[in-house]
């Protein structure tokens, strides 16, 4: 079963709600806020760093290649979509 800031947007492809807090002291999962998961980077909100940090994070954490992680929406926002393409349903329990 999906936590609730995943949904699936077609055969092999998954939507993921995120809330990025850019230059934290370390990249960690931060919990909920609202409906979408906290993501917490060292990264700064700079020249794109912050999202090609998150999508790389994102990843690691689901044990996918970084070409299966793309970001879909929110690129100048906190409020970000990841798109996850695989062809079975990712291991979602790293991220709660």
């Amino acid at each position: 079963m999906s936590p609730v800031f995943v949904r699936q947007a077609g055969s092999g492809d998954w939507r993921i709600q995120v809330h990025v807090q850019p230059g934290a002291k370390r990249d960690e999962l931060a919990g909920l806020y609202k409906d979408s998961l906290k993501v917490r980077l060292t990264a700064p909100a700079v020249d794109n760093k912050a999202n090609g940090a998150l999508v790389n994070f994102m990843a690691n954490l689901l044990g996918l290649r970084r070409s299966q992680v793309s970001l879909a929406s929110g690129q100048c926002s906190r409020s970000k979509s990841l798109r996850v393409l695989a062809e079975t349903e990712p291991d979602w329990s790293n991220l709660m």
